[in-house]
Protein backbone atom coordinates (compact mmCIF):
# COMPACT_ATOMS: atom_id res chain seq x y z
CA UNK A 1 0.00 0.00 0.00
CA UNK A 2 0.98 3.86 -0.78
CA UNK A 3 1.06 6.49 1.77
CA UNK A 4 0.36 10.66 0.01
CA UNK A 5 0.95 13.69 2.33
CA UNK A 6 -1.03 16.52 0.58
CA UNK A 7 0.03 20.03 2.04
CA UNK A 8 -2.11 23.11 1.63
CA UNK A 9 -1.39 26.85 1.04
CA UNK A 10 -0.52 29.70 2.89
CA UNK A 11 -3.45 30.70 5.37
CA UNK A 12 -5.62 27.91 3.79
CA UNK A 13 -6.44 24.45 4.55
CA UNK A 14 -7.43 21.17 3.53
CA UNK A 15 -10.57 22.27 2.16
CA UNK A 16 -8.15 24.04 -0.62
CA UNK A 17 -7.46 20.59 -2.10
CA UNK A 18 -10.19 18.63 -0.99
CA UNK A 19 -11.29 17.57 -4.28
CA UNK A 20 -8.15 16.23 -5.54
CA UNK A 21 -7.61 14.60 -2.05
CA UNK A 22 -11.23 13.03 -2.55
CA UNK A 23 -10.65 11.78 -6.02
CA UNK A 24 -7.22 9.94 -4.82
CA UNK A 25 -8.82 8.37 -2.25
CA UNK A 26 -11.83 7.23 -4.19
CA UNK A 27 -9.51 6.26 -7.03
CA UNK A 28 -7.07 4.44 -5.21
CA UNK A 29 -6.19 2.14 -1.97
CA UNK A 30 -3.65 4.59 -1.10
CA UNK A 31 -3.31 6.34 2.24
CA UNK A 32 -4.70 10.01 1.71
CA UNK A 33 -3.18 12.15 4.62
CA UNK A 34 -3.91 16.29 4.20
CA UNK A 35 -2.83 17.37 7.91
CA UNK A 36 -3.61 21.33 9.00
CA UNK A 37 -0.41 23.25 9.24
CA UNK A 38 -0.53 25.53 12.32
CA UNK A 39 -2.63 28.19 12.84
CA UNK A 40 -4.41 27.44 9.33
CA UNK A 41 -8.24 25.66 9.01
CA UNK A 42 -11.40 26.71 8.72
CA UNK A 43 -10.80 29.03 11.98
CA UNK A 44 -7.32 31.54 11.23
CA UNK A 45 -5.05 32.04 14.33
CA UNK A 46 -1.52 33.03 12.82
CA UNK A 47 -0.55 35.26 15.25
CA UNK A 48 1.81 33.13 16.82
CA UNK A 49 2.72 30.72 13.65
CA UNK A 50 5.94 30.97 12.35
CA UNK A 51 7.57 29.03 9.21
CA UNK A 52 9.72 26.78 11.25
CA UNK A 53 6.52 25.37 12.80
CA UNK A 54 4.37 24.71 9.21
CA UNK A 55 7.50 23.33 8.00
CA UNK A 56 7.83 20.65 11.23
CA UNK A 57 4.31 20.19 11.31
CA UNK A 58 4.45 18.77 7.66
CA UNK A 59 7.81 16.80 8.36
CA UNK A 60 5.93 15.23 11.28
CA UNK A 61 3.50 13.61 8.94
CA UNK A 62 5.89 12.47 6.39
CA UNK A 63 7.92 10.83 8.91
CA UNK A 64 4.55 8.66 9.55
CA UNK A 65 3.71 7.98 6.68
CA UNK A 66 7.41 6.73 5.69
CA UNK A 67 7.17 4.41 8.82
CA UNK A 68 4.02 2.44 7.70
CA UNK A 69 4.58 2.73 3.68
CA UNK A 70 7.57 1.84 1.37
CA UNK A 71 6.09 4.06 -1.29
CA UNK A 72 4.84 7.60 -0.39
CA UNK A 73 4.10 10.85 -3.12
CA UNK A 74 4.10 13.95 -1.54
CA UNK A 75 1.80 16.68 -3.12
CA UNK A 76 2.14 20.53 -2.42
CA UNK A 77 -0.15 23.81 -3.24
CA UNK A 78 1.09 27.23 -3.04
CA UNK A 79 2.86 27.30 0.04
CA UNK A 80 2.20 23.89 0.52
CA UNK A 81 4.77 22.79 -2.71
CA UNK A 82 7.87 24.78 -1.16
CA UNK A 83 7.02 22.57 1.86
CA UNK A 84 7.11 19.86 -0.54
CA UNK A 85 10.26 20.56 -2.10
CA UNK A 86 12.01 21.14 0.65
CA UNK A 87 11.01 17.58 1.91
CA UNK A 88 11.43 15.96 -1.09
CA UNK A 89 14.95 17.34 -1.17
CA UNK A 90 15.34 16.16 2.51
CA UNK A 91 13.71 12.55 2.12
CA UNK A 92 13.48 9.45 -0.39
CA UNK A 93 9.71 10.00 -1.63
CA UNK A 94 8.66 8.22 -4.80
CA UNK A 95 7.02 11.32 -6.63
CA UNK A 96 6.26 15.19 -6.44
CA UNK A 97 3.63 17.05 -6.87
CA UNK A 98 3.94 21.13 -7.33
CA UNK A 99 0.29 22.92 -7.52
CA UNK A 100 0.38 26.78 -7.91
CA UNK A 101 3.69 26.64 -5.90
CA UNK A 102 5.07 29.71 -4.70
CA UNK A 103 8.30 29.96 -5.49
CA UNK A 104 7.41 33.49 -6.29
CA UNK A 105 4.62 35.40 -5.64
CA UNK A 106 2.07 38.19 -6.38
CA UNK A 107 1.40 38.64 -10.00
CA UNK A 108 0.17 42.80 -10.28
CA UNK A 109 -0.97 42.46 -13.73
CA UNK A 110 -3.32 39.39 -12.78
CA UNK A 111 -4.15 40.52 -9.16
CA UNK A 112 -5.01 43.58 -10.71
CA UNK A 113 -7.59 41.92 -13.40
CA UNK A 114 -8.91 39.91 -10.62
CA UNK A 115 -9.89 42.76 -8.25
CA UNK A 116 -11.60 44.55 -11.44
CA UNK A 117 -13.69 41.05 -11.64
CA UNK A 118 -14.63 41.18 -7.94
CA UNK A 119 -15.55 45.24 -8.55
CA UNK A 120 -17.57 44.59 -11.59
CA UNK A 121 -19.62 41.53 -9.98
CA UNK A 122 -20.12 44.04 -6.76
CA UNK A 123 -21.85 46.44 -9.37
CA UNK A 124 -23.55 44.21 -10.86
CA UNK A 125 -24.79 42.38 -7.71
CA UNK A 126 -23.15 39.63 -8.87
CA UNK A 127 -20.58 39.43 -5.26
CA UNK A 128 -21.46 36.31 -3.93
CA UNK A 129 -21.16 34.33 -7.03
CA UNK A 130 -17.48 35.40 -6.86
CA UNK A 131 -15.22 32.61 -5.46
CA UNK A 132 -12.15 35.41 -4.96
CA UNK A 133 -14.05 37.47 -3.39
CA UNK A 134 -16.16 34.37 -1.09
CA UNK A 135 -12.73 32.59 -0.23
CA UNK A 136 -10.60 35.49 0.75
CA UNK A 137 -12.88 38.34 2.72
CA UNK A 138 -13.32 36.03 5.86
CA UNK A 139 -9.41 36.20 5.96
CA UNK A 140 -9.31 40.45 5.80
CA UNK A 141 -8.55 41.23 9.26
CA UNK A 142 -7.26 38.20 10.75
CA UNK A 143 -4.35 37.28 9.25
CA UNK A 144 -1.35 39.33 11.41
CA UNK A 145 1.42 41.23 9.19
CA UNK A 146 4.20 38.85 11.40
CA UNK A 147 2.56 35.82 9.30
CA UNK A 148 3.03 37.26 5.78
CA UNK A 149 6.74 37.72 7.13
CA UNK A 150 7.29 33.97 7.85
CA UNK A 151 5.46 33.39 4.72
CA UNK A 152 8.26 34.51 2.81
CA UNK A 153 10.88 33.47 5.39
CA UNK A 154 9.04 29.89 4.32
CA UNK A 155 9.84 30.47 0.73
CA UNK A 156 13.45 31.94 1.13
CA UNK A 157 14.36 29.02 3.20
CA UNK A 158 12.98 26.49 1.22
CA UNK A 159 14.16 27.61 -1.98
CA UNK A 160 17.73 27.08 -1.62
CA UNK A 161 16.70 23.12 -1.62
CA UNK A 162 15.00 23.01 -4.72
CA UNK A 163 18.13 22.27 -6.60
CA UNK A 164 18.33 18.84 -4.54
CA UNK A 165 15.38 17.61 -5.47
CA UNK A 166 15.69 14.13 -7.35
CA UNK A 167 12.07 12.78 -7.61
CA UNK A 168 9.97 12.77 -10.50
CA UNK A 169 7.81 15.70 -10.30
CA UNK A 170 4.92 17.42 -12.32
CA UNK A 171 4.51 21.20 -12.03
CA UNK A 172 1.10 22.56 -12.85
CA UNK A 173 0.09 26.16 -12.89
CA UNK A 174 -2.81 28.23 -13.77
CA UNK A 175 -2.17 30.52 -16.49
CA UNK A 176 -4.91 33.31 -14.87
CA UNK A 177 -3.04 32.87 -11.28
CA UNK A 178 -3.05 36.08 -9.44
CA UNK A 179 -1.22 35.11 -6.56
CA UNK A 180 1.34 33.12 -7.76
CA UNK A 181 2.78 34.62 -12.06
CA UNK A 182 3.07 31.65 -14.30
CA UNK A 183 5.97 31.83 -14.85
CA UNK A 184 7.30 30.50 -11.70
CA UNK A 185 6.64 26.88 -13.11
CA UNK A 186 9.47 28.02 -15.47
CA UNK A 187 11.19 29.29 -12.67
CA UNK A 188 10.95 25.88 -10.65
CA UNK A 189 11.44 23.49 -13.77
CA UNK A 190 15.20 25.37 -14.05
CA UNK A 191 15.69 24.65 -10.24
CA UNK A 192 14.74 21.39 -9.32
CA UNK A 193 17.07 18.89 -11.66
CA UNK A 194 15.58 15.90 -11.75
CA UNK A 195 15.94 13.44 -14.87
CA UNK A 196 11.36 13.08 -15.02
CA UNK A 197 10.03 16.64 -15.07
CA UNK A 198 6.61 17.07 -15.91
CA UNK A 199 5.09 21.21 -16.41
CA UNK A 200 1.44 21.78 -17.21
CA UNK A 201 -0.33 25.17 -17.33
CA UNK A 202 -3.98 25.68 -17.42
CA UNK A 203 -5.36 28.48 -19.10
CA UNK A 204 -8.68 28.84 -17.45
CA UNK A 205 -7.24 28.43 -13.57
CA UNK A 206 -6.63 31.12 -11.28
CA UNK A 207 -4.61 30.36 -8.10
CA UNK A 208 -6.95 27.93 -5.95
CA UNK A 209 -6.55 25.18 -8.92
CA UNK A 210 -7.58 22.28 -7.38
CA UNK A 211 -10.83 23.89 -6.75
CA UNK A 212 -11.13 25.48 -10.19
CA UNK A 213 -12.68 25.19 -14.26
CA UNK A 214 -9.67 22.75 -14.41
CA UNK A 215 -9.65 20.65 -11.41
CA UNK A 216 -11.19 17.92 -13.01
CA UNK A 217 -8.74 17.52 -15.62
CA UNK A 218 -5.99 17.88 -12.68
CA UNK A 219 -7.13 15.25 -11.19
CA UNK A 220 -7.11 12.85 -13.90
CA UNK A 221 -3.51 14.43 -14.74
CA UNK A 222 -2.18 14.15 -10.99
CA UNK A 223 -4.02 10.60 -11.12
CA UNK A 224 -2.20 9.49 -14.27
CA UNK A 225 1.42 10.98 -13.22
CA UNK A 226 1.68 9.53 -9.51
CA UNK A 227 0.49 5.88 -11.22
CA UNK A 228 3.05 5.93 -14.09
CA UNK A 229 5.90 3.57 -13.88
CA UNK A 230 9.43 5.51 -12.98
CA UNK A 231 11.16 3.41 -14.95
Amino acid sequence: MKGCLIIHGYTGGPYEVEPLANYLRNSTDWHIEVPTLPGHGTELNLEDASYEGWIQAAEEELQKLMKHFDIVYVIGFSMGGMIASYLAAKYEIAKLVLLATSGKYLSLRQLGLDVAGVIGDGLRGHLKENQLFNHYKKKVGVVPFKAHIEFMKLVRFTRKYLDKVNSPVLIAQGQLDGMVPYKTAYYLDKEIHSEKKEVVFFERSKHLICLGTDKDTLNNMVYDFLMESSA
